[in-house]
């Protein structure tokens, strides 16, 4: 089985995260689970790990939290998405926070279908050879057949 990374991040204060990045977490899980079963018949296997900020980095770099790669890609490059931020809640205190604006709209919370959409790329990715993913190769040569003119050959007829 090959293994897809997912990697999540996500601010944690006193052992607590906030309210958009706990949501995005049940998402994230429930597309985990649901992206298994789609690429295991492909021979790929999404494996979810999580890594906490700590407080002092969250202040540096807030757009560091609640962020996602998946196959060593940003989401957002998967999706063709873009990063943003808004007042979060709670644990983030008054800073603002990570959104992902996909086709038009914003999401505090990165829903299930996004993940899947973006993971079920990935791993068509990883699944195909090097080569077609760099270039239009041609994967399977069909085999040449006999072209048979006329009447069949008992009575005739010729192939080529």
């Amino acid at each position: 089985m090959k293994r897809m990374p997912i990697v999540w991040k996500r601010l944690v204060k006193g052992g607590e995260t906030c309210t958009r990045c706990g949501n995005t977490r049940h998402e994230l899980e429930a597309a985990v689970a649901k992206l298994a079963a789609s690429l295991r018949p492909l021979g790929n296997e999404p494996v979810l790990e999580t890594q906490a900020i700590d407080e002092e980095s969250f202040k540096t770099n807030p757009s560091e939290s609640n962020r996602v790669w998946i196959a060593g890609k940003p989401i957002e490059d998967w999706l063709n998405a873009n990063v943003g931020m808004s007042r979060c809640c709670s644990v983030c205190g008054d800073s603002d926070c990570r959104t992902l604006e996909v086709g038009g709209r914003i999401y505090e919370t990165i829903p299930e279908e996004q993940f899947i959409k973006a993971g079920l790329m990935a791993g068509s990715q990883i699944m195909a050879p090097a080569s077609s993913r760099d270039s239009n190769v041609m994967l399977h040569q069909p085999e040449s057949r006999a072209v048979c003119t006329g009447p069949p050959r008992a009575k005739g007829g010729s192939c080529s």
